[in-house]
């Protein structure tokens, strides 16, 4: 098969490009992999007393601090800091997930312009790179996740441990990654310790009160309006299987979202909308008017989070290692609609057989933990208040470990052996060689329109074709209509506000294969 030239890839080479000439944001915390220094200085007596206090109410603590990475060293007075995160915050010692804010306290002060960060402990994850590793493979497939690398971090003088750092999903995130801001930002909710509010996209209703507890506006909070994303609930859930099979396109930025799936799938990252139904956001955007996927949280990649529930690794009667590629949790109707329509779950087996090919196997992902183990071992070596020994860290690059029982133990899977008993299945469970490749697909066949004349509505229906241009000319050669589909085999036109008279179907694909057809409105 083929490999598949994606926008968000195409985008970060031209960004590459451009940034000969112009930074992005953050490019001194993120541009290349590093292990920064983080230095925060708390003035209060017992400060770390007052942290975890403040953890419920997500209060902020003023620390100055001094922060290096490979262009320098600089100092920040006033951070705010507060300790963050659901599960990991059962690490067992004090190296609890916390988040810097830079201008909570003094207003403006920025990073290399970043105005957040998040520090992420390594909870369960004795190779101290899960989350890390993912993103990165992730970001190169051309999925939306955040910027990640490495951090020692010092509390008053003391090295409080060695972490993973974390790029802020905010309208910063929004300018480099997607290039428009204006729109609506949504975060997953945590529905975290029993609770039954999973943001599951299922359809309840059309009161924004009846989501609040799933979704939170990160964007536009004063206007407070979530009308965007209950109508693209509504469209997911009470829409035909035809209308769903054929608008989702026009909905969403799909081939990235499919891809993401994908990669979910292959990780076993189930912390996810695939499972938990959490830890991701969602934008509107306004340039477009789709929906944008965006990942979060990848510290449970590579199967740490049970297939199914359960509680922990190997919990929830599912082995993460043999999950079918179109896995997910009951009540998941994005998915569940996506893999019962044969042309998107095609589009589905397409992008997941892309990604198995160039992205998700040893031989691409084995010299990127090589290189992130060379990088941090002695910094993991001088984690004190870690969870696991150094001889785990070793052991969990390759092999698996088990610790006990309780958080954060029984069996974690070895990277490199969980990406080659994953793909060894997956192999055995895909025939990509059978998968119709895009460059097969894109000869359109059997092209018809109907009814003819119409009044109303066309209805359009064709085989394969890829890459489409559809367009519709008035009798004077206006264009009236126009429209790129992708993975779907057929389309509904509203004609009822045309003028009556001739029309001109063109049909073209991304071959330049062209056919075309005149049809008439009459009433």
């Amino acid at each position: 098969m083929k490999t598949r030239k994606h926008t968000l890839a195409l985008m970060a080479f031209f960004i590459g490009v451009t940034n000969v000439f112009a930074q992005i944001e953050g490019d001194k915390i993120f541009k290349n992999t590093q292990i920064l220094t983080i230095e925060l200085t708390f003035h209060q007596t017992s400060f770390f007393d007052s942290l975890e206090a403040n953890y419920l109410t997500a209060e902020y603590m003023k620390a100055d601090l001094v922060l290096t990475d490979s262009t320098g060293t600089y100092s920040y007075p006033e951070v705010g800091v507060r300790l963050k995160g659901n599960s990991t915050y059962n690490h067992p010692n004090n190296k609890k997930a916390f988040k810097i804010d830079f201008n909570e306290y003094v207003s403006g002060q920025k990073h290399d312009g970043i105005k957040k960060l998040n520090f992420s402990n390594n909870f369960k994850d004795p190779s101290m790179m899960r989350e890390k590793v993912f993103f990165d493979v992730c970001k190169a497939a051309g999925v939306l996740v955040p910027r990640s690398n490495f951090a020692n971090v010092y509390f008053n003088g003391t090295l409080w441990g060695f972490y993973t750092v974390v790029e802020q999903i905010d309208d910063q995130f929004l300018d480099w990654a997607i290039l428009d801001d204006d729109g609506n930002l949504f975060k997953a909710g945590d529905n975290f310790g029993g609770s039954n509010t999973p943001a599951d996209l299922v359809y309840y209703g059309s009161t924004a009160s009846d989501y609040t507890d799933r979704y939170e506006l990160k964007t536009n909070e004063d206007v407070n309006d979530m009308t965007d994303l209950i109508d693209f609930m509504d469209f997911v859930n009470n829409s035909t299987s035809a209308n769903f099979e054929s608008q989702l396109f026009n909905k969403m930025e799909l081939n990235e979202y499919l891809r993401s799936v994908a990669l979910d799938n292959m990780f076993s990252n189930f912390d996810s909308y695939t499972g938990s139904a959490r830890n991701y956001y969602m934008y509107h955007n306004m340039s477009t008017d789709k929906w944008e996927w965006v990942k979060w949280d990848g510290n449970e990649a590579f199967g740490s989070y049970p297939a199914g529930g359960g509680g922990g690794p190997g919990g929830g009667g599912n082995n993460v290692l043999t999950i079918d590629p179109d896995y997910h949790d009951a009540d998941r109707p994005l998915l569940e609609n996506i893999f019962a329509s044969t042309s998107l779950y095609h589009a589905y087996l397409l992008e997941y057989c892309d990604i198995l090919e160039n992205y998700f196997n040893s031989s691409y992902i084995d010299p990127i933990i090589d290189s992130h183990y060379n990088l941090i071992k002695s910094s993991v070596y001088a984690d004190n208040n870690k969870m696991y020994t150094d001889a785990d860290f070793d052991n969990n690059i390759s092999s698996n470990v088990s610790s006990g029982s309780g958080p954060g133990g029984g069996t974690i899977y070895g990277l490199k052996s969980f990406i080659s008993s994953r793909v060894s299945y997956l192999e055995g469970e895909i025939d990509c060689d059978d998968i119709v490749s895009v460059e097969d697909m894109d000869k359109v066949e059997n092209l018809e329109l109907f009814p003819n004349p119409a009044s109303e509505q066309i209805t359009l229906k064709w085989e394969n074709g890829v890459g489409l241009d559809i367009k519709i000319l008035d009798s004077k050669g206006v264009l009236v209509y126009q429209n790129n589909p992708e993975y779907i085999n057929s389309l509904n036109v509203d004609v009822d506000s045309w003028a009556t008279g001739i029309y001109h179907l063109v049909f073209t694909s991304s071959n330049g294969t062209a056919k075309s057809q005149t049809f008439s409105i009459l009433r």
